[in-house]
């Protein structure tokens, strides 16, 4: 049985119950338009099948668009209530609720993986390749991988291994079809190469399905019913899910790829990128990058971050953890070549940015690689997002800040 305040959330909104004057809001509602036309262009011009957008101010929807079509071949509009596959999004879910058995006092961010993980005992690190052989070269890790490591991806577990070392160390970089669990998958990636030593790089990839293992292992339960007890059913995201309902299929928009210059959308070629959500043996959990859901669902999440960590009288975490969580943790070190900085399980914009644009120094955000993209701005009680479900796109960047900046320039207070 469901407790009470899982019901509960289900019947109150996240903000608002319908879209709010925008200009009781601070926005001005000519410029708020821009939005949605650059969304419909998008849309026009094939860049895009279809679009979601959301825009929060003070606990106060703004702006909420649904644009386009879900399946291009029977050109069924797209609704409000469809479900996207948010890829990296997924990891800011699982880092909260890593972070809520922090607050249990479950672990130290200092502790060594390998004390609950035991083949990251052993970890070497990629240094280089020997000239006269071809053979790549590795060393022992100069220091153990520990969790703070996981969370700021300063641990040195890359998504791609150079030349052909990946397939040497076969592991699902986003998803998967086959009949293989959590505990399994990250046993292989503890058998990885790291392309940096722990601590002195910042290297996206697989540390936070890492983070998935151990919060099994912490909570001595699977990574999908730990994720519905203790964040997805108390903030009412009841469309979220890694593997969804068959009740609920027909929701999933249809997934494309944008090929380089004028080409056509096209259906997605990998089958596990299109039919994970839907299909095989559904029995690995992806923190990293495998969970699905509505861009309300998300909304929800976002809210609850910038309130201090609790939404509708619900408390996901404490005021202080919020905000030790999305502060500077990788000190001198910079997301690639951003200038901008990671906390834990966020990307911190600084003053610096060459991403952030008109976000306030401090917001902190992240996205997915299906184009999905959140901002949640602090200093301006704002939330934001926006969603696509089309990879590769090469308009991925150009996109996502497009609509961020068309966002705050809307604000005029």
């Amino acid at each position: 049985m469901r407790p009470f305040y899982y019901l509960l959330c289900l019947f109150l909104p996240l903000v608002s119950p319908a879209q709010s004057d925008p200009g009781a809001l601070h926005f001005d509602a000519d410029r708020l338009a821009r939005v949605d036309s650059f969304l419909q262009d998008l849309v026009d011009r094939g860049i895009v099948p279809n679009a979601q957008a959301y825009v929060a101010h003070r606990g106060e929807v703004v702006l909420r668009s649904t644009i386009g079509l879900a399946d291009l071949d029977t050109r069924r509009p797209a609704r409000p209530d469809d479900i996207y596959r948010i890829a990296s999004q997924t990891k800011a879910l699982v880092t909260v609720g890593l972070m809520k058995l922090y607050e249990r006092g479950k672990f130290l961010l200092e502790d060594p993986i390998a004390r609950y993980i035991p083949a990251f005992a052993d970890v070497r690190v990629i240094d280089g390749r020997d000239s006269a052989t071809g053979e790549w070269r590795t060393v022992p890790a100069e220091r153990p991988i520990t969790i703070r490591h996981l969370l700021t991806h300063t641990s040195g577990l890359g998504y791609e291994l150079p030349g052909d070392l990946d397939q040497h160390y076969p592991v699902p970089l986003f998803a998967s079809l086959e009949e293989e669990t959590t505990e399994e998958v990250v046993d292989r990636i503890a058998r990885r190469p790291l392309l940096a030593q722990p601590g002195t790089e910042f290297v996206y990839g697989l540390s936070t399905d890492v983070i998935g293992r151990l919060v099994e292992i912490l909570s001595g339960q699977a990574l999908d019913d730990y994720m519905q007890q203790e964040v997805f059913g108390p903030l009412g995201m009841q469309d979220s899910y890694f593997y969804l309902p068959q009740a609920k299929a027909d929701r999933l928009v249809s997934l494309y790829s944008k090929p380089e210059g004028a080409g056509a959308l096209e259906p997605h070629a990998n089958d596990t990128f299109r039919l994970f959500p839907v299909a095989g043996a559904q029995t690995y959990f992806s923190a990293g990058a495998g969970s699905v859901g509505t861009i309300d669902d998300y909304a929800r999440f976002c809210q609850m971050l910038l309130n201090g960590g609790q939404l509708h009288g619900v408390r996901i975490l404490s005021p202080t953890t919020v905000a030790f969580m999305t502060r500077n943790h990788i000190g001198d070190l910079e997301v690639w070549d951003r200038r901008d900085k990671f906390g834990l399980g966020f990307m911190i914009i600084t003053d610096q940015s060459h991403y952030g644009d008109l976000a306030s120094p401090g917001a902190y955000k992240w996205g997915g690689m299906y184009c999905s993209e959140y901002t949640i701005d602090p200093a301006r009680d704002l939330i934001m997002l926006v969603y696509f479900n089309v990879h590769p796109i090469p308009q991925y960047a150009e996109v996502l800040r497009k609509f961020r900046i068309l966002v705050y320039q809307a604000m005029v207070d």
